[in-house]
């Protein structure tokens, strides 16, 4: 399949399949804006957790027993990534997991697919990618999650140039946001692999054409720069998904990060949502996970 240009694109059938009353990302227009509370990420504990990618580990907490610990921890709601289900997973699963969640008083704050949207489009590669993509936003469209947060890709294929992997991208995207759509689920790119320089980010999804769009705002993953803060301010109001870290890197060395200030730019751009927290730090999770939701907390 040769590779797309973007105004060929646009006359798609990916294309085609979207609402076509779809204008492209503007900043988001909120009447009641507020932060809902802090979920977990399961991420957080993925040292513990019985599946990765489909094997079996020696961890010993199944999503359940995730469910079971956010409750304790009085989190408001959790964020549950496709790695750590069991490659068994169907919708009587989905159902299962939604009704503990729902018993323990826990919202279902959204999800995460580890996709590459990068590849050639028709590609075996890219087909594979697709039907996996599709599989995740059914299952999260079973649990009710809103929104799902979905990355560009750390690479294209081989020789490929970099219009050539932007044009790939946003083909993925656009075939998976018509399926996203239908399904009613909110697809969250996040500004990880190849997209964390926060211009880029931007120009590209300002290319896209689908209410179903928008930024997971990912407070660590940004390329070097001397004032981190400044370039989640451009991210803010495009926010559908706010993840904030242990740490953010300034000037390429990751420090403490400053979540009050994180906190108040996600206010100032009316974000309205829960603040997901990702533990990726090496000391033990158990002591630390606590003490994070303890302060952010305090400040929403």
């Amino acid at each position: 399949m040769n590779i797309l240009n973007r105004r060929d694109f646009l006359y798609s059938s990916a294309a085609v399949a979207l609402t076509s009353s779809a204008t492209a990302l503007e900043p988001i227009s909120r009447i009641n804006p507020r932060i809902k509370g802090v979920s977990l990420a399961a991420y957080s504990l993925r040292s513990q957790m019985r599946w990765m990618k489909g094997k079996a580990k020696d961890g010993n907490m199944g999503i359940m027993q995730f469910l079971d610990y956010a409750a304790r921890e009085q989190f408001n709601a959790v964020e549950l990534t496709a790695y750590f289900f069991p490659p068994t997973a169907d919708r009587s699963y989905m159902n299962s997991i939604k009704r503990r969640a729902h018993i323990l008083g826990l919202d279902i704050s959204g999800g995460a697919i580890g996709n590459n949207f990068c590849l050639t489009p028709g590609s075996a590669e890219a087909k594979a990618q697709s039907a996996y993509t599709k599989k995740w936003i059914d299952h999260y469209a079973d649990l009710g999650a809103p929104v799902i947060r979905v990355f560009a890709g750390k690479h294209g294929p081989k020789g490929a140039t970099e219009e050539q992997i932007l044009n790939n991208l946003e083909y993925n995207l656009s075939e998976a946001l018509a399926y996203a759509e239908k399904r009613g689920v909110i697809l969250g790119m996040e500004n990880h692999d190849s997209m964390t320089n926060i211009d880029k980010l931007l120009d590209f999804a300002k290319t896209i054409d689908s209410p179903n769009f928008g930024i997971t705002f990912d407070s660590a993953n940004i390329a070097k720069t001397p004032d981190p803060y400044a370039e989640l301010e451009k991210l803010a109001p495009y926010t559908v998904n706010a993840q904030i870290k242990a740490k953010i890197p300034v000037n390429g060395e990751l420090q403490d990060a400053d979540f009050n200030r994180l906190i108040k730019i996600l206010k100032s751009a009316n974000y309205a949502g829960y603040v997901v927290f990702e533990y990726e730090e090496k000391e033990d999770p158990f002591t630390q996970i606590p003490k994070f939701k303890k302060i952010l907390k305090s400040l929403i």
